[in-house]
């Protein structure tokens, strides 16, 4: 690079900092290499593909006019990403053809134009914008439908078919269930439907890769540009939020959920618990997340269980056409395998190697013996503090608000101390929330009764049988 050349690059770097301002210059254009001029375009380089992404969709007009102030003459900013560029062969470029530009300048030449890749998969696309990698098979039309996810999946079709400027329906649309129920399924399937038109920017984000992007943005001191580009997303989908940690992570997601929402952006979050259950996030999060729609999945039933494997099936023939599992096999695995989607895809995985492998085909005999460990002893069933609450209250005759009031009678302490007891007990929930739960009582308080019904238990026989009443109340 020549003197000249350098000496020009300085002047523009500088009318950029006075045309965006100090902080979004340095967020933004700080890492901007120069790396070549030529008649009529410059070449210039980033480190990373998300500088890239913004930059070209919120700064080309701004770029161009600081170069063309130092030389009328050009008009194309070609834009690449340094390590891709000095690492690997660089991507093929197409300059975008002059009469397919908006023809919106003054002086009649094309409009400003960052010079763009081919089109690419949305994929490529997605990944650009760096999201989380998305599974091609994860799509609305592989999705099989049930009584349990009907309203899950209508309310992620509403989300992924909207328009950018549409009003927004439900906001954020929160959608909770156990380990292999289609939660991930349904959040990619919006992600890959949202992207396929041009118009909106879909990022499907774990809560793992939120928390990556976040930290490493405070060490690159990026965390402006990392902020500003989360809330420039159309639709922001976050998978597996329980995973959520760090104080100045969720203060960041909080912050970032709440500028979305209130510029009519739409959030899709997915979890393995309700909102309300979300310990370790903070209370203003948690109401924020449950004033929107917050949809449950169930467990699959047997006839969507049946759905999901005949889908399987399907998907597999259409790469290994003589692949055949006959309906009493199909109906066999639907009633043994009851755990999640998984499970049953794990099994018709199994059954296509052993078919393949040994050229043998599918029998009943041949299922029973290779799916025996899916088969697992029915889960009990999940409780609620609030379910706990509710019956204890019911057997004991005091309402649940007597038992997270703060009265100190003893027809209302006995029951109170029942219900800490049964909490502790038939959930997985920590005393500080067992506490929070019961009208915001410390942990210690807690610990006091699971122990002294814990004591009477051990001697008083009527108040053990009552106890265990209420565990089969509840279990039923």
């Amino acid at each position: 690079m020549t003197n000249t050349e350098q000496d020009r690059w300085s002047r523009v770097k500088g009318r950029l900092r006075s045309s965006v301002g100090e902080d979004v210059y340095t967020s933004w254009f700080a890492r901007m290499d120069l790396e070549s001029v030529q008649p009529e375009s410059v070449h210039l380089s980033v480190p990373t593909r998300f500088l890239k992404s913004w930059i070209q969709a919120h700064y080309a007009e701004r770029v161009l006019t600081c170069w063309q102030a130092e030389m009328p003459e050009v008009h194309r900013i070609d834009l690449t990403v340094r390590s891709a560029m000095r690492c690997a062969a660089p991507a093929k470029e197409v300059a975008v053809p002059g009469d397919q530009r908006r023809n919106d300048r003054h002086d009649g030449r094309p409009a400003p134009e960052l010079r763009a890749t081919a089109i690419a998969p949305v994929s490529a696309s997605h990944d650009a914008l760096g999201g989380s990698p998305l599974d091609p098979r994860l799509t609305f039309g592989s999705f099989v439908i049930g009584r349990s996810n009907t309203l899950a999946h209508a309310a992620a079709r509403q989300v992924a078919e909207g328009r950018r400027g549409d009003s927004v329906m439900f906001n954020p649309l929160y959608i909770h269930a156990g380990v292999g129920l289609g939660k991930t399924h349904l959040l990619q399937a919006v992600t890959w439907a949202g992207n396929s038109g041009s118009e909106r920017k879909v990022l499907y984000l774990t809560a793992e890769k939120f928390m990556y992007g976040f930290v490493a943005a405070l060490k690159t001191q990026t965390a402006l540009a990392f902020k500003e580009a989360l809330r420039g997303i159309d639709v922001l989908v976050i998978d597996d939020l329980q995973f959520l940690q760090g104080k100045s992570t969720q203060a960041e997601f909080c912050h970032t959920l709440n500028a979305l929402i209130d510029a009519g952006r739409q959030v899709v979050i997915a979890a393995d618990r309700p909102p309300s259950d979300l310990e370790s996030l903070d209370d203003r999060v948690r109401s924020r997340l449950a004033g929107g729609l917050v949809v449950e999945m169930g467990s699959l039933g047997e006839e969507l269980r049946l759905g999901i494997l005949k889908s399987r099936v399907a998907a597999a023939r259409a790469h290994h056409a003589s692949f055949d599992v006959p309906a009493p096999v199909l109906d066999y695995l639907a009633r043994t395998i009851t755990h999640n989607g998984r499970d049953l895809e794990g099994a018709i995985n199994r059954l296509l190697a052993h078919s393949k492998l040994n050229a043998q085909p599918v029998t009943l005999e041949m299922a029973e013996r290779e799916v025996r460990d899916l088969i697992r002893p029915q889960e009990p069933k999940r409780i609620k503090i609030e379910d706990i609450q509710r019956v204890v209250a019911r057997q004991y005759n005091v309402s649940r608000s007597d038992l997270l009031s703060s009265r100190r009678t003893a027809n209302v302490v006995r029951p109170r101390q029942v219900a800490m007891y049964l909490a502790k007990t038939l959930t997985l929930r920590s005393l500080p929330e067992i506490g929070r739960r019961f009208g915001g009582r410390d942990h210690t308080t807690v610990l006091h009764a699971v122990r002294k019904i814990e004591a009477l238990v051990a001697k008083d026989v009527a108040l053990s049988e009552e106890v265990e009443s209420l565990k089969r109340q509840l279990q039923e």
